[in-house]
């Protein structure tokens, strides 16, 4: 098989085999060779049992590279080389690790203002010998849209290992201030062209003698080629976790979201832009001033949910919750015997302008998310809640066995007829609402203890296997399911469950923007470790960020004392410490106003409303175009819960931004498990330490067998280790 390549590429191998390496790192499994091929300079690296891959470090446009020289010192090595367009500089270094991981980072100083019209990507592979054209290999992932700069992929002819490459783009993002470009679309490529294509700037000159790096690179190599789509799985959140670990992060942000969510709370149950009233009934707009949508019950669920988790951690009532509580029932619909979307006696308002506004035009994982909501309000004692579900879970059973448990994208809940099959051409269904199907399955086992609904989970979790990253379509739904595999894990014994539940973490963390857009409108709030809603989403959304965040939670908690994939317990807690500050900004509060959209599709944008917007965009597009989602108004009262614990013999509220598990809490002491690694770090912070002493209180954390104390960071502020049991004790 041959490859078309394009000139930049053909001639790759041919310069490298015809010039003298002017660098060599030996190492036990590969070797690392420097070369200068005129306008390019090549870091190659071959494995020990041949194959090699070749990286270039430094683009000189058009211009070749009349002088480098190279320092050593430690582990690093400096590169620095010139041409008569500019000059460069590069670091190359072997950061410690388990892993094989070099890293370089190359920095541009033009010698005039600079247009850019083409930069060729960064990575090629080489034969021994014949050509690159006739080289064969997988990409199993790569860069779509904004998210991580990563590429994945293995060299299968010859056969010769993996790659993971990561490019650390908001090291980029002072170029992309400068030049007014993006980072979207960056890393990828086809076999045999693949990598970093630095963004161009054909409009907007590059200034001179300004340093800028242009690319900041982590390359993971390994003999290893994946063979099943689990492997696949697992090695990608691996390879990720190990370079986490070395990547430069920003500080993560801090809020205050208890006082947060006072604001909300009085600003959702006041806001007449929030509600609509039928028969006399209170229910809540999808969006601020939606009035043509009929109410839905996702969006009544969505907000109820999180609203009792919050009123349950303040021991408290409040009229918003029977408001809402009040109008559920409505949404049974006995022709169907079942919930449904919209507001029976208004679904003829439907004004048809989107597939699913159609009367009983059911979206496959809509019918489900109410249903596991109205589950988890029924397993903590609500009548309500319970009543419904149960009398929905034969027609959810119904349409799963007439679908075969591969359920299309729309369909009409009266007549089943497949309204719409696949998500697009060649892609299939929705294919992760086998999961949530399972996980309500799961959730009626629970709550009733027959075993038809067990046996209804495990019969729909086949249709999971082998899809690998493909399971993810709709972020909250995976992260749900991920954790209900777990549990059925737990309940089996079957290993197959647990590894599943690698799958979709996997199509989780590789929907994630692990940099920091800092250009455009990005400078204005922290971006770091996002996550998309959708495979394809151009934008993050508050809803679906905010139950990944309560789903990767859940998944730590159910998955205490068992053994699961240590790459995990770095990643999900370091998710959630991010996420903790940063979905504060979906509130326009929290926004300068001017990068607010002033075109809304769905209803108004209230500025000052604690009404979460639904999308943060790309640092050069205004954010808040969709609307203001009243269905992502729980986001505050979901946070809180989940990261401040009281201590009510103390009199204090302690905030912690990682997760945590076994929290007990005595007269004189709490003691909880942080869950993540050494090298990482959470924070701990008294509330209001003016209302206590804090001299009087004592912090430490187990280190291997002891507990040693933890010195205040600053006032009332603690910083633990990432992992180890935690001991607050007081007089």
């Amino acid at each position: 098989m041959i490859n078309p390549v394009t000139p930049w590429t053909s001639t790759a191998h041919a310069d490298i085999a015809s010039s003298k390496h002017i660098f060599e790192i030996l190492l036990p499994d590969y070797n690392f060779r420097l070369y200068n091929t005129g306008d390019s300079l090549w870091l190659v690296a071959r494995w020990k049992r041949g194959g090699s891959i070749a990286f270039r470090i430094a683009f000189g446009i058009n211009s070749d590279f009349d002088q480098v020289s190279i320092s050593k010192a430690d582990s690093e090595t400096l590169i620095i080389a010139s041409t008569r367009l500019g000059y460069y500089r590069t670091i190359l270094s072997l950061p410690r690790s388990s892993e094989t991981i070099f890293r370089y980072t190359t920095s541009f100083r033009a010698k005039f203002p600079m247009l850019i019209p083409f930069w060729p990507r960064d990575i090629v592979p080489l034969m021994q010998r014949g050509k690159t054209e006739n080289t064969e290999g997988i990409v199993h992932s790569h860069q779509v849209g904004s998210r991580s700069g990563q590429i994945y992929f293995s060299m299968t002819k010859p056969k010769t290992g993996s790659v993971f490459y990561f490019q650390n783009l908001t090291a980029i993002s002072p170029y992309c201030q400068a030049t007014e470009v993006s980072l979207r679309e960056t890393v990828g490529g086809s076999w045999p062209e693949l990598g970093f294509q630095f963004p161009v700037n054909a409009e907007k000159a590059l200034p001179a003698h300004s340093e800028y790096i242009v690319s900041d690179a982590f390359v993971l190599l390994t003999p290893h080629i994946p063979k099943k789509d689990n492997e696949m799985a697992t090695q990608f959140l691996h390879y990720l976790s190990a370079i986490y670990t070395l990547l430069p992060k920003p500080e993560p942000s801090r809020h205050d979201w208890i006082t947060t969510a006072k604001k909300v709370l009085e600003n959702l149950y006041t806001n007449k832009g929030c509600w609509t009233q039928t028969n006399g009934i209170p229910y809540l707009n999808a969006y601020v001033e939606d009035y043509k949508t009929p109410p839905e019950i996702m969006v009544q669920l969505a907000v109820l949910l999180p609203l009792q988790e919050y009123l349950t951690w303040k021991s408290t009532n409040h009229s918003l919750f029977e408001d809402i509580k009040r109008g559920l029932g409505a949404f049974y619909d006995d022709r169907v015997k079942s919930i449904v979307r919209y507001h029976p006696a208004l679904e003829n308002d439907l004004d048809k302008s989107e597939e699913q506004k159609r009367e009983m035009v059911m979206d496959s994982w809509y019918l489900h998310h109410p249903l596991l909501n109205l589950s988890r309000l029924a397993l903590r004692g609500d009548v309500v809640a319970k009543k419904l579900f149960l009398n929905s879970i034969d027609y959810a059973i119904r349409v799963a066995k007439h679908f075969d448990y591969d359920w299309p994208v729309f369909y009409k809940m009266t007549t089943l007829e497949v309204l719409k099959a696949e998500t697009s051409s060649g892609k299939g269904g929705e294919k992760d609402v086998p999961g949530s199907y399972a996980h309500v399955m799961l959730m009626a086992w629970y709550l009733t203890g027959e075993k038809r609904f067990l046996r209804e989970a495990t019969i729909a979790l086949k249709r999971l296997q082998g899809l690998g990253f493909d399971i993810f379509y709709q972020a909250n739904n995976t992260a749900f399911t991920a954790a209900a595999l777990v549990e059925l894990y737990k309940e089996t014994g079957e290993l197959r469950y647990l590894e599943s539940s690698y799958c979709c973490l996997a199509g989780i963390f590789k929907n994630c923007q692990i940099w920091d857009c800092n250009y455009g409108y990005g400078q204005n709030f922290p971006y770091f470790f996002a996550v998309f809603p959708l495979n394809d989403a151009p934008y993050t959304a508050a809803y679906e960020e905010l139950e990944v965040f309560a789903a990767l939670h859940h998944y730590i908690e159910v998955s205490t004392g068992i053994k699961i994939l240590p790459a995990l317990k770095i990643l999900i807690p370091e998710f959630i410490k991010y996420a903790v500050g940063r979905l504060a900004y979906y509130f326009p509060a929290m926004l300068p106003s001017d990068m607010i959209s002033e075109d809304v599709k769905t209803g108004e944008i209230q500025k000052d409303l604690w009404i979460p917007l639904e999308d943060i965009h790309d640092g050069w597009e205004k954010s808040g175009s969709v609307g203001q989602e009243v269905y992502g108004a729980g986001l505050a009262f979901g946070m809180v819960p989940r990261q401040y614990f009281k201590l009510p013999e103390l009199d204090a509220i302690i905030f912690i931004n990682y997760p945590i598990t076994n929290l007990r809490i005595g007269k004189k002491s709490a003691t909880f498990h942080v869950g993540g690694i050494a090298a990482l770090k959470a924070e701990l912070k008294f509330l209001d330490p003016t209302r206590i002493h804090i001299s009087s209180v004592k912090i430490e954390q187990k280190i291997k067998t002891t507990y040693q104390p933890v010195k205040e960071k600053a006032p009332a502020q603690f910083e633990l280790s990432g992992t180890g049991m935690v001991r607050i004790t007081w007089k």
